[in-house]
């Protein structure tokens, strides 16, 4: 993983740095993405985390696992403090690999398009509209 990375990923335990072996299998592009755990870690920890890792990797974009819970609630704190940053709750792994492929974009706009795209890849089997 490079030092320098446009977004970050932000989950409990080890979801990050699984989805983001994933994205790097995949694309060979996972350098896009740093990640990180909340493991061990309150909301003031986490925050503090995210700022030093903003700053370090340059990141304005953050991916949390949840649209809820400690990560998302120190992410929508980190974003407050760095004008231009975004941040996309829920994250999944076709999201990840959206924002990885789309480096030609700038990364807010990329994130907005990856959150777009990992709502849209959620379907059910069978298909609940043809299941009544």
């Amino acid at each position: 993983m490079s030092d320098r990375a446009p977004a970050i990923v932000l989950g409990h335990g080890t979801i990050a740095a699984g989805m983001v072996s994933a994205v790097e299998r995949i694309t060979g592009r996972g350098a896009r993405l740093h990640p990180l755990s909340n493991d061990g870690l309150g909301g003031p920890e986490i925050l503090a985390l995210l700022r030093e890792t903003m700053r370090a990797t340059g990141a304005t974009v953050l991916f949390t696992d949840l649209p809820a819970g400690s990560c998302s609630t120190a992410a929508v704190r980190a974003v407050h403090e760095r004008p231009g940053a975004v941040l996309v709750m829920g994250a999944n792994l076709p999201a990840l690999l959206y924002f990885a492929m789309h480096e030609e974009l700038a990364p807010a706009d990329a994130a907005r398009e990856a959150a777009a795209r990992g709502g849209a890849a959620l379907k059910t089997y069978p298909d609940a509209a043809r299941a009544g």
